[in-house]
């Protein structure tokens, strides 16, 4: 059922927050792991960090706007860090929040609040983990993260909740699964009961939803382009295989393939082990 939650007042305004990655830590500190592991990157000028009390102080202001049936994205203008989205699914089971961002504030999350509430949070990777212990404590909602990824979590909390394994079910039509690109813990999570009635998947970057919106592509540093391991990518495909999809939204606004995504995921991946192994004709 939808959440009848009122949320709480933002509390960690104060927190360090990444300015390059958008990452909210527990304490201070002189760095970020995050942006030092080879996936990521240290902002050109040097470590820089910001806060919640900050950015808001700087301008920026929650964005909510419909991504596609059912599906609300929640970022900000101006963009914080990376510059993803998250998305608000609107589900009969109770709302949740696909990924996260670096930024909430009282007005955000009244809106997000208008809109039902969220019942559960549950986080691709460890760039778009942004503020999410604050987002699951104003909302008194468990954020799931998948174990493997658990040495990156920046601000342990009790709101955080640790699945193992392939597949973990977080509601009736929501299932997360361990696809393993990008990050060891990469997630991506099916909803069986989109209002369409097709299905849909929310990638993130794990399946990068990439400009010509036919296609998605697989990275183990986006930055950094370094591609994905060919055997990462079969174990994906092999775990997705059972879920059908038309949509899949992936981590920024507008980038959403409309129509024949379980295709287009699995296209998508011949393509990249035809030019990654250099197997067939140009």
């Amino acid at each position: 059922m939808p959440s009848s939650k009122r949320p709480s007042p933002v509390r960690g305004r104060q927190l360090p927050i990444c300015r390059t990655c958008a990452v909210q830590y527990a304490e201070p500190r002189e760095d970020c792991p995050v942006c030092l592991d080879e996936r990521q990157y240290v902002g050109w000028d040097g470590q820089q960090w910001t806060s919640l009390a900050e950015l808001r102080a700087e301008g920026h202001r929650g964005r909510l706007e419909e991504e596609g049936p059912g599906v609300i994205g929640v970022g900000t203008e101006p963009a914080v860090g990376i510059g993803q989205r998250a998305l608000l699914i609107r589900s009969p089971a109770g709302n949740v929040l696909w990924d996260c961002l670096g930024y909430l504030d009282d007005e955000l999350a009244a809106e997000v609040e208008r809109l039902g509430g969220i019942s559960a949070i549950a986080v691709s990777h460890p760039h778009f983990y942004g503020t999410m212990t604050e987002w699951g404590r104003a909302f008194d909602a468990p954020v799931y993260v998948h174990a493997a990824d658990r040495e990156w979590v920046p601000r342990p909390d009790g709101v955080v909740e640790y699945w193992s394994g392939d597949t973990h079910r977080i509601a009736d039509g929501l299932t997360l699964i361990n696809a393993g690109t990008h990050f060891a813990g990469g997630t991506v999570l099916h909803w069986a009961d989109d209002p369409d009635g097709r299905g849909a998947l929310f990638s993130g970057d794990i399946f990068m939803v990439v400009a010509d919106r036919r296609w998605v592509s697989f990275m183990y540093s986006i930055p950094n382009f370094v591609p994905e391991r060919p055997r990462t990518i079969r174990r994906a495909l092999a775990l997705v295989e059972p879920f059908e999809f038309a949509r899949v939204y992936g981590a920024f606004w507008g980038r959403v393939v409309t129509h024949g995504g379980s295709e287009a995921v699995r296209r998508s991946a011949e393509r990249y082990l035809r030019f990654a192994l250099d197997d067939g004709p140009r």
